[in-house]
């Protein structure tokens, strides 16, 4: 089986799937036999797909990462102001369809921080997208950007870290709101 080349159509449907698994199922249910079955594969179709368990992993939190990411920045529209762009940030992260996808999310963020080699790419994409992203609206200079993007993505988490813990959707919608207002308001 080592010998055989990766198929890397097939890596990619696995992957995705992969992600599926672990929205639904968790960080602590990432082991090979588990997976394998949940998918219907062998877990040597994943081993000689991902490599170790913790190549699969670092693949998976790149896949998600990537899927979060995308999905926000698509909804927010081509060019948008920071205000615009929070609000949409905003929106779908608190969407309870995604309640999974960012409890796997904030599992993933704490994992990181304890092995930070491990999880090397992880943490400096993990803000550092967002921050070029936000950073990039065309209705503030530099230095402010920096600044605003630094809070619109560390409120946005914790009010998301927030929702996920308590369940309270209408207090921390009316915080979130508020936030979102007041900045759609500045200068």
């Amino acid at each position: 089986m080592a010998g055989r080349p990766v198929d890397y159509q097939r890596r990619d449907e696995l992957l995705d799937a992969v992600v599926d698994y672990m929205v639904e199922h968790g960080l602590s249910e990432l082991s090979w036999r588990p997976v394998a079955a949940g998918l219907g594969v062998s877990p040597t179709t994943l081993v000689h797909h991902f490599g170790t368990k913790e190549q699969m992993l670092q693949v998976v939190l790149e896949r998600l990462r990537r899927r979060m990411f995308a999905a926000t920045s698509d909804a927010a529209g081509p060019h948008p102001d920071l205000a615009t762009a929070a609000r949409a940030a905003w929106t779908r992260t608190s969407d309870p369809r995604m309640q999974a996808e960012f409890r796997l999310f904030f599992a993933a963020y704490g994992r990181a921080l304890q092995a930070p080699q491990q999880f090397a790419d992880f943490l400096d994409h993990v803000v550092t997208d967002w921050m070029t992203s936000l950073r990039k609206a065309p209705d503030v200079d530099p230095e402010t950007a920096s600044r605003t993007a630094t809070l619109v993505i560390a409120t946005i988490r914790g009010l998301l870290l927030d929702l996920l813990t308590t369940g309270d959707r209408n207090r921390v919608q009316d915080a979130a709101e508020s936030f979102l207002s007041a900045l759609e308001r500045r200068p």
